[in-house]
């Protein structure tokens, strides 16, 4: 029987860094001169690139906007990436990995940072409620699983006579 060695797995943070962090605040003095009670919207999203030798970017996407009578009060999005090396993973279990492992990572500094920007656009603190990416991945997959199901359908679909 051969001595068959399996890569060691590893899952190691090389380097988290912010790629793109833009603030907006369009609508002010004015704004501050109103009493306002804003309308909150996030929308949360990752990416994935693969960049060889075992080594992975993931860029989680956040985006706050705050509205206040269809003015915007502000907006903020951050795009915090990491490097990660990975290697030993079956493609499933790296999946998993890259979309709620990483994501949980990053998610702190990038709340830090919206926590951050909107304070120094001198608004009230506004903090980033925690996120289960686990959840979120879950539904990501569900999702692409269905569209695949309709695109298959749809090529199985008998031909108009």
């Amino acid at each position: 029987m051969a001595d068959e060695k399996q890569p060691q797995r590893q899952f190691v943070v090389q380097r988290i860094y912010a790629k793109d962090i833009s603030f907006e605040s369009p609508n002010t003095p004015q704004m501050f001169q109103e009493k306002w009670s804003p309308e909150i919207n996030i929308s949360l999203g990752s990416e994935v690139n693969k960049l060889g030798g075992g080594t992975v970017e993931v860029v989680l996407n956040v985006s706050v906007e705050a509205k206040h009578a269809d003015k915007t009060v502000f907006m903020v999005e951050i795009h915090q990436a990491g490097l990660f090396g990975v290697q030993g993973f079956a493609d499933q279990e790296l999946d998993a990995l890259l979309g709620i492992a990483a994501p949980n990572i990053l998610f702190p500094y990038a709340r830090e940072a919206v926590s951050d920007l909107v304070t120094r656009g001198s608004f009230p603190q506004f903090v980033l409620q925690p996120v289960n990416f686990e959840a979120l991945h879950m539904q990501q997959r569900q999702a692409k699983a269905a569209e695949a199901g309709q695109a298959a359908d749809a090529g199985n679909a008998p031909a108009p006579r």
